[in-house]
């Protein structure tokens, strides 16, 4: 495994991260195909093994079972300081706003209920799920800004926001001397290439660390079409997201087989290669094995010029989707995002 520093912190992450939205219980939350306990922590473990030491998960994961699995596992089998744990929080809920729980609180609220899934004393990376809409910005940094004071979070992100709101949103923290967001967790891959017009400019610019979700497009980028998992059979949000660019994007996912027959590796990993060559960190979700293999072996295999320009080249411009559909959503439309199918509030 490979190391890199996470943009303006003093964090060395692995040069890939293991996504957890695919461990929790799956019958309590959105998703269906989740693995239980004793396979996630097996999971993890094998990253553990493997040098991973990034692991992004998030309190809307299958109503924090996600966290809770996670924290167990380190718990068990590393020292915490050899693990740098992302995970994130949801905007505030129709009934906080009637409530009338501040940002700040809600902030608070969520951090604790983390740690002590968790079972961890402070978080190395705090993400702020999703831009919301119904609460002010300065009650968000502010909020933020106490929790890394008081030891609990060491540094913050953000995530499904446009480079206006994060660029926004460091100015606003600059001028108030609140923590800036160091890390951008965004929808990239070679079927999603949005975040190139404007994002990833930015994050250069700035050296904001670029962690996208998303880095196998849920499964996409790593098989021939026709081959189905239990993911792609069931995953509606993935579905939501690339069902009506299928056409488009089926040539670059068959030059992605090309070239992963040439190298006699599999398609993860000329899929995450490629995507290494454009960000800091990609987040890869793993729910089996041999999905940690294939991140880890892109960590070595190089690319060339030619290689990178013959997968480019396909690529054409795709209508925002998800979260980002909408560039202003009300508390009522996340919930729906999250918490459609759960059957507990967190």
């Amino acid at each position: 495994m490979k190391y890199i520093q996470l943009g303006n912190t003093n964090l060395k992450v692995s040069r890939v991260c293991m996504g957890c939205m695919g461990f929790g219980d799956p019958k309590n939350g959105m998703h269906t195909w989740t693995l239980p306990e004793a396979e996630s922590m097996e999971i993890i473990k094998n990253g553990l093994d493997n040098g991973i030491n990034f692991y992004d998960t998030a309190i809307g994961y299958q109503n924090g079972t996600s966290e809770q699995y996670l924290g167990k596992t380190i718990n068990e089998y590393v020292s915490r300081d050899d693990v740098i744990v992302a995970t994130k929080f949801l905007p505030r809920s129709e009934e906080e706003i009637r409530n009338n729980i501040s940002g700040q609180q809600h902030i608070r609220n969520f951090v604790e209920k983390s740690l002590e899934n968790l079972n961890l004393d402070y978080i190395d990376l705090y993400i702020y799920h999703m831009w919301d809409y119904n609460t002010p910005l300065y009650d968000i940094l502010e909020g933020l800004n106490e929790v890394i004071e008081e030891g609990r979070v060491k540094y913050i992100g953000i995530s499904n926001c446009f480079a206006w709101q994060l660029a926004k949103a460091n100015a606003l923290a600059e001028s108030e001397g609140f923590a800036k967001f160091v890390s951008i967790q965004g929808h990239y891959n070679l079927i999603f290439r949005e975040e190139e017009r404007e994002m990833i400019p930015l994050c250069n610019a700035d050296n904001i660390a670029t962690t996208p979700y998303s880095a196998l497009a849920s499964g996409r980028l790593s098989r021939l079409p026709g081959n189905d998992s239990k993911r792609l059979k069931e995953d509606f949000y993935a579905k939501l997201k690339y069902q009506s660019t299928e056409v488009q994007d089926e040539e670059i996912i068959k030059r992605v087989n090309e070239l992963a027959e040439n190298y006699g590796v599999s398609m993860t990993e000329v899929s995450l290669a490629w995507l290494l060559t454009k960000v800091t960190s990609p987040i890869v979700g793993s729910t089996k094995i041999r999905h940690v293999e294939g991140a880890v072996g892109a960590v070595d295999l190089k690319l060339s010029l030619d290689d990178i320009n013959y997968l480019e080249e396909p690529y054409v411009a795709h209508d925002l989707v998800g979260v980002m559909a909408d560039n202003k959503v009300s508390a009522s439309d996340n919930e729906k995002v999250w918490a459609k199918h759960t059957k507990n509030k967190i």
